[in-house]
């Protein structure tokens, strides 16, 4: 259900270090960076184990528009992308990004954003390539 999780930091540095060090000994990683020039925000640091980041720190400008706290469920396909967009903006939660791929973590990393009523950025995301 679950297909990362991510936090909001003061400092990306001070922050990817301090991960590094204590998630090693958990087995975890730095698998992935991601600039801010890619994001078109912040800088984003992704942990995990067997080469899938499952957790993610971030120095986004905008907490408001990017959710202090960051969930992403999986989703079986890009349909149901789609459909949890659609239903969660039905249901109140303001559109963080529309359905769509983002390359910039790999080719076929299809997902769609919104804000919560709480603000929290929850996303869904397919990694198929349809």
């Amino acid at each position: 259900m679950i297909d990362h999780v991510g936090l909001l930091v003061s400092g990306y540095e001070r922050s990817r270090e301090f991960y590094r060090t204590v998630l090693a000994p958990l087995g975890g990683e730095l698998l992935m960076e991601v600039t801010a020039e890619q994001t078109g925000d912040g800088s984003h640091a992704g942990f995990g184990m067997n080469g899938r980041p499952t957790f993610w720190i971030d120095t986004s400008q905008n907490t408001h528009a990017n959710g202090a706290v960051h969930v992403a469920f999986t989703a079986p396909d890009r349909s149901a992308v789609r459909t949890f967009h659609r239903l969660a903006l039905e249901a109140g939660a303001t559109d963080n990004g529309a359905p769509g791929l983002r390359p910039h973590y790999h080719p076929h990393y299809y997902g769609a954003f919104v804000l919560d009523p709480d603000g929290h950025n929850i996303e869904a995301v397919c990694h198929s390539p349809e």
